[in-house]
């Protein structure tokens, strides 16, 4: 009885939100033809005509009776829903959502027509998120801000299908402007990761307008140093050191890693630049002979390990690794796996897109924490204003 009770309850609460959403549109109709009515343009040889009912989905439930006002000429039009909708558009929004959250377009067919009694083919939904290319396109050819104190730029492998399933890059770059907000500044997918390809990115960004940067941060991927510093000259290059450290440790013999690892973090933890190389030297008098190449591979990029000694001490933790951009990834890819191989580059655009906006959306108000800081503002900006004088200008190689 209590189950039937609910039941009841329930079905009468749903038929008196239906009943207000109905009413409420009906007034909004009224307002509307009232206006186009009063309007000198359509006064004096026009009419109102009275109503026709019409059907409409709204994810508040299936209204059959809508009571839509008319004119004599049939000049009027409510901008309530297009002529011939027969949906409020959540349903399709729906579909974009399940689309976004890893179902394929058969399985989201399917699981609309069994909740809605909709037949959605797979052509069907993949045409619905066609729609967001054309946001894609606008998207990735948004102007930039002018400046950023970090720019992080890091790849995620996904496998695409061609003639035959293989995985390709998509190219991230992530930036946080003057304000302390990060944000995703573009977005490139396929091919093998390579120099080139990074520098066709960085090419990208400066055209949209991100022309004075500080800092880039980035694994060592051969040939990036290079091409990062074509497009920006005058910022410093931070290598990641979580990188460094993880593709040391597999070289190093089981009864050493703790020790090992345990004295390099003296390095990227001393309070300053020279105590960091005073502890690299301890490091390498240490371990030098046991573990020479290793030892020799790290002073070599010691100069780009240590950068952020350069910076404020209240942002190394946001720029001496590119943790920030490869948790994000990492985000990523737990979406994409459901999905399996993604069909075509737009499928995979799509999925992205929707993933960076919400992304973007979740960060756009938040400052990362030590950019907020009124004294390492200030010392950025005298940073700014070193590197690039207003009168000074550059082009990209």
């Amino acid at each position: 009885m209590a189950t039937i009770h609910e039941n009841m309850l329930t079905e009468l609460f749903e038929n008196l939100v239906k009943q207000f959403i109905q009413d409420n549109l009906e007034k909004i109709m009224k307002a509307e033809i009232k206006s186009f009515m009063d309007d000198d343009d359509h006064s004096g040889h026009n009419s109102r005509n009275g109503y026709y009912k019409r059907s409409l989905h709204t994810k508040f439930g299936y209204i059959d009776d809508l009571q839509v006002p008319r004119d004599r000429n049939g000049d009027f039009h409510t901008q309530v829903f297009q002529p011939y909708q027969r949906r409020d558009g959540w349903l399709e929004e729906a579909v974009i959502q399940m689309y976004k959250c890893g179902m394929g377009t058969r399985d989201v067919a399917r699981f609309i027509e069994s909740m809605f009694g909709s037949h959605y083919s797979p052509s069907t939904v993949s045409n619905i998120t066609a729609t967001v290319l054309e946001d894609i396109q606008n998207w990735q050819s948004r102007p930039l801000k002018r400046r950023y104190s970090v720019i992080y730029l890091d790849g995620l492998y996904v496998k695409l299908k061609r003639s035959t399933v293989s995985g390709e890059v998509i190219y991230f770059a992530m930036g946080i402007d003057e304000d302390g907000h990060r944000q995703i500044l573009g977005f490139y997918v396929g091919g093998q990761e390579s120099a080139n390809g990074w520098r066709d990115v960085l090419k990208d960004l400066y055209q949209r307008g991100a022309q004075e940067v500080l800092l880039g941060v980035f694994d060592g991927l051969p040939g990036l140093d290079d091409a990062f510093r074509e497009t920006y000259p005058k910022a410093d290059v931070q290598h990641c050191i979580v990188h460094k450290v993880r593709s040391t440790f597999p070289k190093i013999r089981v009864q050493d890693k703790t020790d090992f690892i345990d004295d390099l973090k003296t390095i990227y933890n001393a309070l300053d630049h020279d105590l960091a190389l005073a502890a690299f030297d301890t490091v390498k008098a240490k371990w030098g002979k046991k573990y020479p190449k290793e030892i020799q591979s790290w002073e070599e990029q010691l100069p780009t390990l240590l950068t952020f000694y350069k910076y404020p001490e209240l942002i190394k933790a946001a720029i001496y690794t590119s943790n920030p951009i490869e948790r994000m990834n990492k985000e990523f890819r737990k979406r994409l796996k459901p999905m399996n191989s993604l069909t075509t580059i737009d499928a995979a655009e799509k999925i992205i897109y929707l993933d960076v906006l919400d992304y973007n959306e979740t960060y756009s108000s938040r400052v990362i924490r030590g950019f907020g800081d009124a004294v390492v503002k200030k010392e950025l900006a005298l940073m700014f204003e070193e590197r690039y004088p207003a009168a000074v200008t550059h082009e990209p190689a």
